[in-house]
């Protein structure tokens, strides 16, 4: 049916895809119609991986928190496991995830500054001391010394006797968009894939219910991608991550289920919505055609989504709160298993617990008093968001397959070529906020004249803190065997070098004390370290 052009002017979403006013059942029938919806908790997942979703049980709430010490980051996981958050999500310290120990030159000043210092095993044993493992989950943001800290949270938990083989949880883990991203790369590209594969490896054989990577299309997001660019990055890091494990000759099966997703949520919530959609639908088409995945279970596209810091403004802060109820909103009208919100403050600092505790009983609120966990996918059959879930995948694809014409996401991100699109993208994005094109309130509309900056208690770096943090691992130092340090650390090394995998010499390593900073150090003595592409 034709249907005269609007006289409005165009809307057209960051993807690119052009929105109309009205929305008709033939808009989904000329964009692939309905047959990729399907069921929930059925293949392809489009509206979710399980049957009941949130009326079974509701998204578990993991709050991203950590800073200064082990004691004091312990001190802020009993305050808001008491206050109901149902999971951890743990945030180190700068020098942590560069792999350098607090008493490096190089760490002075970022010393338990945006997360919790850790430098040896110690630190995990006491930041976790008292919590259930099995009732508390713990979701761990690290990448470039991964091995590390994955290795220092196993040992912690084997020595408190859980069994690895039924230990649950997470680590980020994702270092390729850290190349694009974030930026806490250590060792050049091929050698950090191989390290994630390592961890793929030993936790399909000793910790098959721990999930070794989060692939994080959140931080492409906030570094400037489209939607659509996150989704379509992520899923091909994902299946480079998915190939490496499957030549070792590991079941694709059982990689796949070890992959989880962490992916950003900022801007219209539709787009959101129907980016979501899209890449669950084609997630499990990739697996089970590419990858020859047979069990639906491993189809599913398990997902931590919150509000993205990058949607926060400094200017008219308090306008944050009303952000992050419509960013927690639309996560989990997407579908998620997981939700972390950030607080109205982080545009400025570490949240003040009372901004922390404000984001939790938002998604409570949500959970429980607005009907959000009434039914399965509420927006499903709208010809408006199939119309755009068909658009979206479609988006996704060519994302995808301009990386494969790059020779794929792992040789695009060592030449450089990935971050030099998402930072073409955050310009443009730049442009069109400066112009108004793009509208922010409080940034380029609705401005207040003569506006003063808010109130906002900043989150206090203690001097005194970080060297509590250089005592202990001076004490640390003193009291370990460094005769069986320096023997596992060449174990390192050699693993390293013959190509073996680390994790298990990385592993007994840790148990007798060897630090972050020396385990990345026998590994950069092998691999060197990255030096970064730069393109114009």
């Amino acid at each position: 049916m034709s249907r005269p052009k609007p006289t409005m002017r165009p809307l057209v979403w960051e993807s690119g895809l052009e929105i109309q006013p009205i929305y008709t059942a033939d808009d989904v029938e000329r964009t692939g119609g309905l047959d990729g919806v399907g069921e929930p908790g059925e293949y392809p997942f489009t509206r979710g991986v399980h049957r009941h979703m949130y009326r079974a049980r509701p998204w578990t709430m993991r709050q991203y928190s950590g800073f200064g010490t082990a004691a004091e980051t312990q001190e802020r996981f009993q305050y808001l496991i008491k206050h109901g958050n149902t999971g951890l999500n743990v945030a180190f310290d700068l020098p942590t995830q560069c792999g350098l120990d607090s008493d490096d030159p190089m760490a002075r000043g970022e010393v338990g500054r945006v997360g919790m210092a850790v430098d040896t095993l110690a630190d995990v044993e006491e930041a976790f001391a008292g919590i259930d493992l099995d009732a508390i989950t713990v979701s761990m943001t690290i990448n470039g010394s991964a091995v590390a800290l994955m290795a220092m949270y196993f040992a912690m938990a084997r020595k408190r006797g859980y069994e690895l083989n039924k230990l649950r949880g997470n680590a980020q883990n994702d270092i390729l968009k850290e190349f694009i991203g974030r930026g806490t790369w250590i060792f050049p590209v091929e050698p950090s894939v191989r390290l994630v594969v390592d961890t793929m490896e030993f936790c399909a054989e000793h910790a098959p219910k721990y999930s070794p990577v989060s692939v994080c299309g959140y931080h492409v997001r906030e570094s400037g991608a489209t939607p659509a660019q996150e989704m379509g990055y992520g899923l091909s890091i994902a299946c480079a991550y998915l190939e490496r494990a499957i030549a070792r000759g590991l079941s694709a099966d059982r990689c796949a289920a070890g992959l989880t997703f962490n992916f950003d949520i900022h801007g219209n919530l539709w787009e959101q919505v129907a980016k979501f959609r899209a890449g669950r639908r084609l997630w499990a088409h990739l697996l089970k055609e590419r990858y020859g995945v047979t069990d639906p279970k491993a189809m599913r596209l398990r997902m931590i989504a919150g509000g993205g810091g990058g949607g926060l403004t400094i200017q008219q802060p308090h306008n944050n709160i009303v952000r992050g109820a419509y960013y927690a909103m639309t996560s989990a009208l997407s579908g998620t298993q997981t939700m972390a919100l950030c607080s109205w403050d982080e545009a400025y600092t570490i949240p003040s617990e009372d901004a922390a505790r404000l984001s939790l009983r938002t998604m409570q609120i949500l959970a429980t008093e607005i009907g959000l966990c009434d039914t399965v996918d509420p927006l499903a059959g709208s010809w408006f968001v199939e119309t755009t879930t068909n658009q979206m995948e479609e988006l996704i694809r060519e994302q995808m397959a301009e990386l494969e014409r790059q020779g794929g996401i792992v040789d695009a991100v060592a030449s450089g070529w990935a971050q030099a699109e998402v930072n073409r993208q955050a310009y443009q994005l730049e442009r069109r906020l400066r112009s108004g094109e793009f509208p922010k309130v409080g940034v380029n509309l609705h401005v207040d004249e003569g506006e003063v900056d808010q109130d906002v208690e900043f989150h206090p770096y203690r001097r005194e803190e970080a060297d509590k943090q250089l005592r202990r691992l001076a004490a640390v130092k003193e009291q370990r065997d460094d005769a069986a340090v320096a023997t596992a650390l060449q174990r390192v090394r050699g693993a390293a070098e013959s190509g073996a995998n680390v994790m298990p010499v990385i592993l007994d390593a840790v148990e007798v004390y060897a630090t972050v900073g020396e385990v990345v150090g026998a590994l950069k003595d092998i691999f060197g370290t990255y030096a970064e592409p730069v393109r114009f």
